[in-house]
């Protein structure tokens, strides 16, 4: 009988030593796995980022200019050196009154609240 149970023991150790094995492979894969979607999204993220840098600094300069645009158009037409860059001054002051003075930040909240809402879960490829 004790040769019986040393044999038994022998045969299951390779089972287990593959068991294990299948397991560290399996875990092994799955972090490579958690690993490359970390990667891809750390990119994704990256290129939009750098996306909206860029489209946003090519917009300041394209507004920049055209209120430039205007100011010296205003100067022209009323044959002035400064007052077309008083009433476009005077036009952003006035806009940040208002903003200042009636603008809720819940405008703000519901229109960020449609744009991003549930973007983690449409970006989710897992989901069913």
């Amino acid at each position: 009988m004790g040769l019986f149970s040393t044999e038994e023991n022998a045969s299951k150790t390779p089972h287990n030593d593959s068991l294990v094995g299948n397991l560290k492979g399996y875990l092994d894969t799955r972090l490579d796995l958690v690993r490359l979607e970390v990667q891809e999204k750390a990119k994704h993220t990256f290129v939009n980022v750098a996306h909206g840098i860029t489209m946003a600094v090519i917009g300041l300069f394209f507004f920049l200019f055209l209120n430039l645009f205007l100011a010296f158009l205003l100067n022209d037409v009323l044959d002035s050196q400064f007052w077309g860059f008083g009433i476009v001054a005077g036009f952003y002051l006035i806009l940040l009154i208002v903003f200042v003075m009636g603008v809720d930040k819940s405008a703000f909240q519901a229109l960020a609240d449609k744009m991003l809402g549930n973007t983690i879960y449409k970006s989710d490829k897992r989901q069913a």
